[in-house]
Parts: structure tokens; sequence; C-alpha cells
């Protein structure tokens, strides 16, 4: 029996996947969970095999926990669902040791069979994101560009900015300007926009 924790933050569509793969004969949801800080305790609690985890949710998110389990149970296999089929979250995915990447709305066959691919120790990567995440490139953003972007997507001005990164505005300013001529967006907000929409945050 492969024991899965399925972490989602919307009540019913967990509700939902977990009901349908207990129908199947080898795969058991020993745990649901709401919040990605809940996710590692659970894993720990359950001795799960498996965590499916969606990619955005309160607490910490999928690719963080991801991140997480990767120290905290190596043996425990992850399977990553989301709703948006942004490029750069695949690849955020994997190079956070997640081994599945899957489409929410995928059939309940395609995700248990993810799961015992994932569980055998192999990968399961839906082909249309796949191909998506390989038209686009690598993230052209830097480290701390998209730390300074995602500061500015939380609406924080180029002053408090400054102040929680420990640079001064000039270097915040730098750095917003080289993340709009990478992203080729006309201004912060386009540039916040495009890199959103690739996943590169």
């Amino acid at each position: 029996m492969i024991r899965v924790v399925l972490a989602d933050d919307e009540h019913l569509v967990r509700g939902a996947i977990a009901a349908l793969l207990g129908l199947e004969p080898d795969l058991e949801v020993v745990s649901q969970v709401g919040r990605g800080d809940e996710v590692a305790g659970a894993v720990t609690a359950t001795g799960a095999d498996i965590a499916v985890l969606d990619i955005e949710m309160p607490g910490s998110g999928g690719l963080e926990v991801a991140g997480e389990l990767r120290e905290a149970a190596p043996g425990c296999g992850v399977l990553m669902l989301t709703s948006f089929g942004r490029p750069g979250y695949l690849r955020r995915a994997l190079a956070a040791g997640a081994r599945g990447f899957l489409a929410k709305d995928a059939p309940v066959d395609q995700l248990a069979g993810a799961i015992r691919k994932v569980h055998e120790g192999g990968r399961y990567i839906d082909t249309e994101l796949a191909a998506a995440a390989m038209a686009s490139g690598e993230n052209p953003l830097t480290a701390r560009e998209r730390e300074v972007l995602s500061s500015a997507a939380e609406g924080r001005a180029v002053g408090e900015i400054a102040r929680t990164l420990h640079l001064s505005e000039g270097t915040v300013r730098n750095y917003l300007s080289s993340a709009i001529a990478k992203t080729g967006a006309a201004n912060r907000m386009a540039a916040i926009r495009t890199a959103q929409e690739m996943g590169w945050l």
C-alpha cells in the first residue's frame, strides 16, 4: 500500500482527490492538510511514501515544502499539482526535489499512475507542461532580481524594499531596471506580471 499525504488549501478539491484516490486498491490517503507548513509534520507522523502538493498554499507554497521534505523526509517522494501551467514552476519544482509534476485537472487515473511512478523512484512530468517549460528557456532573473521583484509585487515601495533586503535604494532601482529589461516589459508592474505568468517568481 502506498501511503499518500495530500496538501491542498481548497477543501472541496482536496476531498474529491482523496475520495478518488481512495478507490485505487494500492493507494491510501493517510493525511489531508490545507496548509504548506503542516505537510512535514503530517509526513513524519504517518510515514507517508508520497506527498502530493498544491503549488500555491497558505503557510508555505508547494515549492518551499518540496525543499523542506528533501531534508526532513528524503524517503518521501514529492508530486506537485498545479492549476497554473507556468513553465518556470516546473523547473523550480524539479530543482526543489519534486519528481512528479501534473496539472490539477488531470484525470484521476493519470494522477494515480504518477504517484505509482514516483513511488517506484521514477519521474512523471505532464508532457504539455514539459514542452512549455522547454520552449520558454531558463529563468533570466538572478536570485536577487527575483527577491526585489517579489517584494515589489507585494506592493512595497523602493525604500521599504531597500530596508528589508539591506540594500541601498539605488541598488534596488538597478535590480528593478534589470528585471524590467530582462522580461522585456515596459514598467515594473508589467515585469511583475510577466515574471508571475512564467512562474519565475
